[in-house]
């Protein structure tokens, strides 16, 4: 039995190598037309920033993230903000993996993306060392 993944259309933008780039306006589109279930792997401080994001005073159901999933078989949309340590990489991927297609990665802030100011043995540098990644927030 084979099933086809319908792909969503990217908006218009500048393509790269390993980028791309597009308008704010075209991607909360792209989010209003989907209905996203974020998935949040959230380990610090940009945890505590998205928890204040998802409440009430910003209502990012407008956006079209209608409901946080905290079970990765029910989410499309993979966030993960703070630092992961080299110990935690295994279970991150395992979340990712539970993850039914089609799925999205987003790295949310510096540790997320680099390590950021934790440059040590412990700190995975870079989420996307274990998982592929879609799109990096700097922060």
């Amino acid at each position: 039995m084979s099933k086809e993944i319908t792909m969503v259309e990217a908006p218009e933008g500048v393509t790269g190598e390993g980028f791309f780039a597009t308008k704010l306006n075209d991607v909360v589109g792209m989010a209003r037309a989907n209905s996203l279930w974020p998935l949040p792997f959230a380990t610090s401080c940009c945890g505590i920033e998205f928890m204040a994001t998802m409440a009430s005073h910003y209502d990012l159901a407008r956006f079209g993230s209608e409901r946080v999933s905290f079970s990765p078989r029910q989410a499309d949309m993979l966030m993960v903000m703070g630092t992961i340590s080299k110990k935690m990489a295994p279970i991150l991927r395992q979340v990712y993996e539970q993850m039914s297609e089609p799925r999205w990665v987003i790295a949310v802030g510096a540790c997320a993306s680099s390590g950021g100011i934790f440059d040590t043995y412990s700190v995975l540098q870079g989420i996307d060392k274990v998982i592929p990644v879609d799109v990096y927030v700097p922060g």
